[in-house]
């Protein structure tokens, strides 16, 4: 009886272990249990260009851990998240478009219409950049699919 017990208790502190640890993953791209490999996404909009941020400015959105270069960008982004959190997860915009879901390269990014997308490396950045509307049309149209898969190049 204490055998059987014992047993199931394990099986019970497995899966709650399991399912934990499967919940510490947030909703966006993270290298290092960090949002954007730890880029500045506020950087982007004011600076014009990727900023690595730092832990001493730190904010947690949608489970996932951002960096910040600054306290007023930390703060600007805790204020209206939706306006710099990027695209798709922080994936790639361009991937997302075609259905696959792969990580992103803080230089590979563009802000259109007032929202960042980023991509997976330079060259296929150059490939988003051929049609951004029509790429983020199909990727907006794609996302709720590609959300649910695992990324591809893990």
């Amino acid at each position: 009886m204490v055998i059987k017990f014992v047993s199931r208790m394990f099986v019970l502190l497995s899966v709650l272990f399991l399912t934990s640890s499967l919940a510490l993953a947030g909703d966006y791209f993270e290298k290092d249990g960090v949002a954007l490999r730890g880029y500045d996404p506020v950087a982007y909009f004011t600076a014009g260009k990727p900023t690595m941020g730092s832990a001493a400015h730190s904010f947690t959105y949608k489970g996932s851990k951002f960096y910040f270069a600054t306290a007023e960008n930390q703060k600007a982004f805790e204020k209206n998240p939706e306006k710099y959190a990027p695209q798709f997860g922080g994936y790639c915009a361009f991937g997302t478009a075609n259905g696959v879901k792969v990580s992103t390269q803080p230089e590979a990014f563009a802000v259109v219409g007032g929202k960042l997308y980023l991509n997976h490396d330079p060259q296929t950045h150059e490939k988003w950049k051929a049609d951004p509307p029509g790429n983020i049309s199909k990727a907006q149209k794609n996302w709720p699919e590609v959300q649910k898969k695992d990324q591809l190049d893990k």
